[in-house]
């Protein structure tokens, strides 16, 4: 780890001017992606800037629109009052992340900034395109279980590694950003990026720019939801396949359907051919079967991957039977 500069800031007005003079900054929260980062020379900020003090760890319902401050730590999202009640599905999508001690730190804002935890990527000796343009992906055709089936390029076929975001994009979250020229939304959908050819983007903020919060807008998914997290151990373990489900029935029709996959892309992966296909219909067996099925058009294994091609339908199969089977 090189040596570096650290400065802290209470005003989001401060630490924009502090970013956009410096572009070798990095702002710095939880830390709990970026301190691995730093140590082990994949990225190597010349200037810390500390955010911790920002007013930015509100959550308040307005309007019916739920505000989450960038800076509230996953531990206080998932146990607060207003998200087990509203948005259970975010709950758990939160309770299913890294360790508890992890959650105390890690901020809503850094989960959805944290990068890839490919191998090859955190491996300085090894090819990586979103490392080094142009180096090469090490993953294909080489160790690349635990890597993308959906959205992959000749650059990249790495996984975005959140659960809470998977819970986000299920849920039709939108995030605020302040920048240089003032505040901007966009939808979570489309905060993340697949790889395409600049694998090296893993979002579209741009630099200068700070995530201020996000808003979920109130739905009536919090009866029948399930967040399924399938992975090599119980706890402290990145998804092979995860899967969040969340539905609303009324007079046994399936009215609203919200799906949304993790570990298998660049980006959480939405279902929305799934979702069409599901409103209307009975929340029978025979109908998740289907939208799993259609769910599955254009995956792609990578050979020690392939095995999540037939995993990833059992597990939305799973999830949607788990949802609409709640009482």
């Amino acid at each position: 780890m090189i040596n570096f500069q650290f400065v802290r800031t209470s005003v989001v007005k401060t630490a924009l001017s502090l970013i956009g003079k410096d572009p070798k900054a990095a702002f710095i929260a939880g830390g709990t992606n970026l301190v691995d980062l730093m140590k082990r020379g994949v990225i190597a900020p010349e200037k810390l800037i500390d955010i911790n003090h920002l007013p930015l760890k509100q959550i308040e319902l307005k309007n019916n629109i739920l505000h989450i401050g960038a800076l509230v730590s996953n531990s206080a999202l998932a146990e607060n009052a207003l998200v087990k009640e509203k948005f259970p599905l975010l709950m758990l999508a939160l309770q299913a992340g890294a360790s508890a001690q992890l959650r105390n730190v890690a901020t809503v804002g850094g989960n959805m900034m944290q990068r890839t935890r490919c191998g090859y990527f955190y491996d300085t000796t090894m090819p990586c395109n979103k490392r080094q343009p142009g180096s090469g992906c090490g993953a294909i055709g080489g160790y690349n279980r635990m890597h993308a089936i959906f959205g992959t390029s000749e650059s990249c076929i790495a996984v975005h590694p959140s659960d809470m975001c998977v819970g986000l994009a299920a849920l039709d979250a939108q995030v605020v950003i302040a920048g240089a020229k003032g505040e901007r939304k966009i939808n979570f959908v489309d905060f993340h990026r697949l790889a395409g050819t600049t694998p090296e983007k893993d979002n579209n903020l741009q630099k200068g720019e700070l995530i201020l919060r996000v808003e979920i807008p109130a739905n009536n998914l919090n009866k029948n939801f399930h967040y399924l997290k399938v992975r090599d151990r119980t706890s402290y373990a990145f998804a092979l396949v995860s899967v969040a489900a969340a539905l609303e029935i009324k007079d046994g029709l399936i009215a609203n359907a919200r799906l949304a996959m993790g570990g298998v892309a660049h980006k959480p992966w939405r279902l929305t051919a799934s979702e069409v296909f599901l409103r209307g219909k009975p929340a029978t067996l025979a109908n998740c079967e289907e939208a799993a099925k259609l769910a599955m058009k254009d995956a792609k294994g990578f050979g020690e991957n392939d095995f999540k091609l037939k995993l990833a339908p059992n597990t939305i199969i799973e999830a949607l039977t788990i949802a609409k089977s709640k009482a």
